[in-house]
């Protein structure tokens, strides 16, 4: 059988985050996230003790570095027009994941490949400067998101006017609020028009009216063909807009699965 064809790393194909390795192939032309093996460690290194406290710790075997494995083999697929959630409790490695995904983070050891552009939303104003305006920060966080500025131009008003700030877009982001400042987020990485959207739970800040217009704007996006994975505690959130349920529990998945099926057991 004839090999196929290897494309070069772009934003159109598939893109591998991994310590090392070749560039990987297209596998299945509806995938648009696949998450192989994926593992992260972390070395813990305390503070040095001195003195007296140093010789102490070093005879009760304190102060020594050790290393934390914050995810072990996690794998799952997300497939184009598809939405899943990831649970699990606090600490589990689910925002460690989505950084992962994002490129923030490199695996120790496993492949990431994401299909086109993959936009997210994992912490309140990231990538904002406080003193810029919320439009100079449309500019900026956009640019960050990998949008041209013609691109922000022509999408400028429908950002604003998701993001429901209008009368605010020339106030410096330091006066905004944490509810504010997650529509404007949500706003300009919605607007990206991405192949995947990675949402943190971030938007548990906003009001119950803002959360319903995200969800209904996921939804969109889901049917349009884009993948989204959303991090979340909230199982009535997760059945609104997920089709599957990936758990992680203690850097390791648990159970993937069916919405009610993997809900009923984390419970």
């Amino acid at each position: 059988r004839a090999r196929p064809q290897c494309l070069p790393r772009s934003r159109s194909n598939w893109l591998r985050h991994t310590p090392s390795g070749s560039p990987p192939c297209i596998r299945s032309p509806m995938r648009a996230i696949s998450v192989e093996n994926v593992s992260k460690k972390f070395v813990l290194r305390p503070n040095k003790p001195s003195g007296l406290a140093s010789g102490i710790s070093s005879a009760l075997g304190f102060g020594r570095r050790r290393d934390f494995w914050a995810l072990r083999d996690v794998s799952f697929d997300v497939n184009q027009g598809e939405a899943i959630g990831i649970i699990g409790h606090n600490g589990a490695g689910k925002s460690t994941m989505l950084k992962i995904l994002t490129g923030i983070m490199e695996p120790t050891r496993g492949a990431i490949r994401t299909r086109g552009r993959v936009s997210a939303l994992i912490e309140v104003g990231a990538g904002f400067h406080p003193e810029m305006t919320g439009r100079e920060n449309i500019y900026l966080n956009g640019s960050i998101l990998g949008m041209t500025r013609s691109e922000v131009q022509r999408k400028l008003d429908d950002i604003v006017s998701f993001a429901e700030i209008e009368d605010f877009i020339d106030t410096p982001v330091k006066r905004y609020s944490s509810g504010m400042f997650a529509r404007l987020g949500y706003a300009v990485a919605a607007h990206v028009e991405p192949q995947a959207l990675l949402v943190d739970e971030v938007l548990a800040v906003g009001d119950l009216a803002f959360q319903q217009k995200c969800f209904r704007h996921m939804q969109s996006l889901v049917e349009r063909g884009c993948a989204v994975i959303l991090v979340t505690h909230s199982m009535n959130s997760a059945k609104q807009i997920c089709s599957r349920l990936v758990w992680i529990h203690e850097g390791q998945v648990r159970v993937q699965g069916q919405v009610d099926d993997v809900a009923r057991q984390y419970q």
